[in-house]
């Protein structure tokens, strides 16, 4: 990155040497800095490594290199913003950035964000969850890399498994260990993310092996539902390994350059791909989105979250959960599909994860309403908004819970209150995306990114909110948009969902 007149120097100063970012108005940004050193060669599939300490002077100013991943373009809509630049080629990127106020004394609470995209796409410098504004508002803020795909989310028989989840730990370990030297406070960190991100967050509330190192969540469109038993998920370790033409081996992986590596992971995430990764249930838990999620049965998940949660597993950490109104229209607006979906292929969509598919589709309308805004409701309900309030169900800790009702007029307003929409909100990041192909339209409103924004603040600061807490007795869901608490009544998901 140049530095231009708006701009100058700044230094952060840690115990492995000194790290050169840049202070622009008030704030001061550093770039890749490592937390573990590059997962290559013997350290591809081990779990992260500390970085080397007393590395002398280390140049911050660039974003560094990206996870493998190939990203995919989306018809009338720009999601750069929303998911990085793709794949920045390079062995060191297991890193994170820093972002904080200039004058930073020294006891400020930490926000770490993880991001989303299915656990196969995505950067910790989306220009969308860009953290200036939360550094501007006195947060040191965090965002993080970590494996993706096939390296991060691929029980390969021979070797450690949810590597991307370690990798998080490891990333969160380092935070907690550096907070003093950040300018922030070891015990009010804060960790936050938004899809996978999320998803990634709630089981990491349950893991054993994150104790300790936060002390709130905010969960926006995930929750813990998203794991899969791992004999299941090796399933899928040996489609990926027939697709490659090798053995469903540690060493069989290892012979495969990353870039290979994406074309299979291509193929199998196509809905085209005959592969089964229903559980004992006739359930699949991710309903098709992705095909790498965490897997419990390790020493990262013991048990499935939700089964953690009822024994108290993260008991001492605050949670704020939430989703969006109308999450998937995301992946049936701008692709055309919604208005060709007849009732067969509704059926045939919801069958491959769900059982009892007539049943749900009967429920959310089947014979009142067209056959895709039935599905689409459904699925919204089943892959996002109901299992989130499980997970608030089960939380034995402070919980609040939102929703999220914006509704974005692109795609002639049927894009809405989609999976994503909030982020621009939570980041005070409109302009990001506002325009003709941007995810918010035109003219987004800024007093309402304005309130979102100072709500995030304020509960990474002392762990309130203005509304009342969740439970199971009290659903009291707060809607952003509307500013006001509604105490929500189970949705008909509930009956198809443990």
């Amino acid at each position: 990155m140049t530095i231009d007149s708006e701009t100058a120097p700044a230094t952060l100063m840690l115990r492995s040497g000194p790290v050169q970012g840049i202070r622009t108005g008030g704030v001061e940004r550093f770039n890749a800095i490592p937390y573990a050193m590059p997962p290559v060669g013997a350290r591809r599939f081990e779990p992260p490594v500390p970085a080397e300490g007393n590395v002398g002077v280390r140049e911050g100013t660039q974003p560094g290199p990206t996870a493998p991943q190939r990203t995919k373009a989306v018809p009338g809509l720009d999601v750069a913003p929303l998911i990085g630049p793709g794949w920045r080629e390079g062995d060191d990127y297991l890193v994170l950035d820093v972002i904080r106020p200039a004058d930073a004394p020294g006891g400020r609470p930490i926000m770490v964000f993880i991001h989303g995209g299915g656990f196969v796409v995505g950067a910790k410098d989306a220009s969308v969850q860009a953290g200036s504004s939360f550094a501007r508002d006195g947060v040191i803020f965090v965002s993080v890399a970590y494996r993706l795909g096939v390296e991060g989310f691929l029980p390969i028989p021979g070797v450690p498994t949810n590597l991307g989840l370690r990798d998080m730990i490891a990333a969160l370990t380092w935070v907690r260990g550096h907070a003093a030297e950040l300018g922030g406070d070891p015990d009010n960190i804060t960790v936050f993310g938004e899809s996978a991100g999320a998803m990634a967050i709630a089981d990491l509330v349950t893991s054993p092996l994150a104790k300790g190192l936060f002390r709130r969540v905010i969960i926006q469109s995930g929750h813990g539902a998203m794991t899969r038993d791992i004999p299941v998920a090796q399933r899928l370790v040996r489609k990926v390994a027939k697709l490659l033409g090798i053995a469903p081996t540690r060493a069989g992986f290892a012979s495969v350059v990353p870039g290979d590596a994406l074309d299979a992971l291509e193929k199998v995430s196509l809905p085209t791909t005959r592969l089964d990764l229903r559980d004992a249930d006739g359930r699949e838990p991710v309903f098709g989105i992705s095909r790498f999620i965490p897997v419990h049965g390790d020493d990262v998940l013991p048990q499935p979250p939700l089964e953690a949660l009822k024994q108290g597993a993260g008991s001492d950490i605050d949670v704020l959960i939430g989703s969006n109104a109308e999450e998937m229209n995301l992946y049936f607006v701008p692709t055309g599909v919604l208005p060709k979906v007849g009732w067969l292929l509704a059926w045939l969509i919801l069958r491959r994860s769900q059982p009892r598919a007539w049943r749900v589709l009967k429920a959310y309308g089947l014979g009142r309403d067209r056959p895709g805004e039935v599905l689409v409701r459904a699925l919204s309900d089943l892959v996002f908004r109901w299992p989130a309030r499980r997970f608030a169900e089960e939380h034995r800790g402070r919980t609040w819970m939102y929703e999220f009702e914006w509704r974005s007029p692109r795609y002639e307003g049927g894009l809405g209150a989609a999976h994503g929409m909030e982020l621009p909100f939570v980041f005070d990041s409109l302009a990001t995306v506002t325009g003709p192909e941007g995810l918010c339209g035109e003219a987004p409103p800024q007093a309402l990114a304005d309130r979102i924004h100072a709500l995030w603040v304020r509960f990474a600061t002392d762990g309130t909110l203005p509304w009342p807490e969740f439970t199971r007795e009290k659903r009291n869901v707060h809607q952003l948009a509307a500013d006001r608490t509604v105490e929500e009544p189970p949705m008909p998901a509930a009956r198809f969902l443990p």
